[in-house]
């Protein structure tokens, strides 16, 4: 079968800049920026992004490209018995889909509140008790959150139209949804430097603390932000790779997305800081005790913003709409990447059809988002988030380790320069096969350390088993038995095997939780001796017993 093309390369460069464009550039890089020297963090996080962010980003259009295959095919090409890597890595995608589609459910809403600004003068009680009707802990589902469920029932209606008829539909669209975001952002940043007090919220941005660049933390933080920012590790840039030519300018394609991903976050620190700047200013507050990062920044502070504004209802309502709605064109390019990237590994490791496939992982995709939907679903979205974040981390490591040790990592550099005027050299050979293995080594063990003296956010351990180490590790035993399966080796036993055990450790988990553990146990322990004794007597042998 043909394999398809992109139209251009501007539109794959447009979609890949579009994948890695989402929703952090706006409410997470401002703040690691303002919290970790300001514009002084810009050395390290440029320096990060060359030595780390671009090698590897070269790295994955290489082996799309190279193999004309997505990720969970092209890494057997490598070393053989290797492709649970990229299975892991698609794994991660569809996780973080699951849950980004409600987020973008989350802003439809505010998009359609912001005719009249519905949320002015409570944008903290409108968020957590209007739009998601928070229940009071995380074991308390409290049924579904209808506005949001429609939401995200719109973006998954979206993401088929998109992708259900291949990469030329992508072409046409991200025309739009990467270049209007630009646009939007740039009136905002225009509107934030006039309001009053914008120069101290800048002041605060980007006043450089060049004390703080002798901190590590401060550079574990640039190297962090440039590998979750780029969206490496999960498979994205390999299926979207795919569809190129093999000889292709990798290192121009690599500098350009990476670079321009970069650029927007950092201009998007103008149009947060000038209105942070402008609500400190109005509320009469730090400019510290205004500024925070996350959700916070997008469905709390902003609107605070927005509803302050001068010029009445209507010119807050415009306000509100481009804001909200660019946070949709942003985020819908990187929602449905990370389904492409889904859609194209099962296709080149099952040889299915495209529209079915994506038919399929899409319905699959919104039942396992309706968990997000539900009114503890915040809770539920925070846990898998964080560790979902650390898959990506073990993937990079897992394929830096893989080209740097366990291939001709001197052909690779030769054939990534061999394309571009931009040549990496040796500098490439050098972070693939050391400094990156090193420095996502170093989150990981650190990350773990934290985590296992402070149990994340305050959750019970029960909730933190069950959406966060559990599916981790759930995912990276699943990419094992599918890898098999796709080899067609018979693996389906194992398959099965697997699952049935995950949901006997989720029951036995809230079981624990809601009822005495002593019965519980007890409970257990009947069930597991005498289904063992069962189990052994129906394995005798049937022959007749003799005198």
């Amino acid at each position: 079968m043909k394999r398809e093309r992109w139209t251009s390369r501007s539109s794959f460069i447009m979609a890949a800049i579009g994948s890695a464009i989402g929703l952090g550039n706006i409410w997470r890089f401002p703040y690691v920026a303002y919290a970790n020297g300001g514009s002084a963090f810009l050395i390290p996080y440029v320096l990060a992004l060359i030595t780390t962010g671009i090698p590897l980003v070269a790295l994955e259009y290489y082996l799309g490209a190279r193999y004309q295959l997505g990720p969970t095919e092209v890494f057997d090409k490598i070393k053989k018995k290797s492709n649970f890597i990229g299975w892991f890595a698609i794994s991660i995608a569809a996780m973080i889909a699951f849950y980004y589609t409600a987020v973008m459910g989350w802003s439809w809403n505010y998009l359609f509140h912001s005719l009249g600004i519905n949320w002015a003068g409570d944008e903290a009680g409108f968020f957590y008790n209007k739009v998601l009707g928070l229940t009071e802990g995380i074991n308390e589902f409290g049924g579904f959150n209808l506005p949001v469920l429609i939401g995200t029932f719109l973006t998954w209606l979206a993401i088929f139209l998109i992708i259900f008829k291949g990469i030329k539909v992508v072409s046409k669209v991200v025309k739009w949804t990467v270049g209007l975001p630009w646009l939007l952002l740039g009136i905002l940043i225009i509107r934030g430097f006039t309001l009053k007090g914008a120069s101290l919220g800048l002041e605060y941005f980007l006043n450089p603390d060049f004390s703080k660049i002798l901190d590590p933390k401060v550079w574990l933080a640039a190297y962090g932000q440039i590998f979750f920012s780029l969206s490496l590790g999960l498979g994205i840039m390999i299926s979207y790779s795919s569809y190129l030519p093999k000889k292709t300018d990798i290192n121009t394609n690599a500098w350009v997305v990476s670079f321009s991903n970069c650029a927007t976050s950092f201009f998007a620190g103008f149009a947060v800081f000038s209105t942070l700047g402008y609500l400190a200013t109005v509320t009469n507050q730090p400019i510290g005790d205004v500024a925070e990062s996350g959700i916070g920044l997008a469905f709390i502070v902003f609107p605070t913003a927005i509803a302050k504004l001068p010029g009445g209802v209507i010119i807050n309502s415009i306000f509100g709409i481009m804001f909200f709605l660019m946070l949709l064109t942003l985020g819908i390019d990187s929602a449905f990447s990370l389904v492409e990237a889904a859609v194209t590994s099962l296709r080149d490791s099952f040889k299915f059809k495209r529209e079915k496939v994506t038919l399929v992982v899409c319905i699959i995709g919104f039942v396992v988002s309706l968990i997000y939907t539900t009114r503890c679903g915040l809770y539920w979205l925070d846990i898998v988030d964080r560790w979902m974040n650390w898959g990506l981390v073990i993937v990079g490591f897992m394929e830096a380790v893989l080209i740097g040790y366990f291939f001709d990592v001197n052909k690779v550099s030769r054939d990534i320069d061999s394309t571009s005027n931009i040549k990496f050299g040796n500098f490439w050979k050098f972070s693939i096969k050391f400094l990156t293995p090193l420095v996502l080594l170093i989150t990981i063990v650190t990350n773990i350390v934290q985590e296992l003296k402070v149990p994340y956010g305050g959750y019970p351990m029960w909730a933190l088993l069950i959406g966060g180490w559990l599916p981790l590790i759930y995912l990276f035993i699943m990419s094992f038995i599918i890898q098999d399966i796709s080899r067609r080796k018979k693996r389906l036993k194992s398959l099965f095997i697997l699952n049935i055990a995950l949901v006997i450790v989720i029951l036995l988990e809230l079981a624990i939780y809601f009822f005495s553990p002593a019965l519980v146990m007890g409970v257990f322990g009947v069930i597991l001796f005498f289904g063992g004794a069962i189990y052994g007597v129906t394995r005798l042998p049937k022959d007749k017993l003799q005198d």
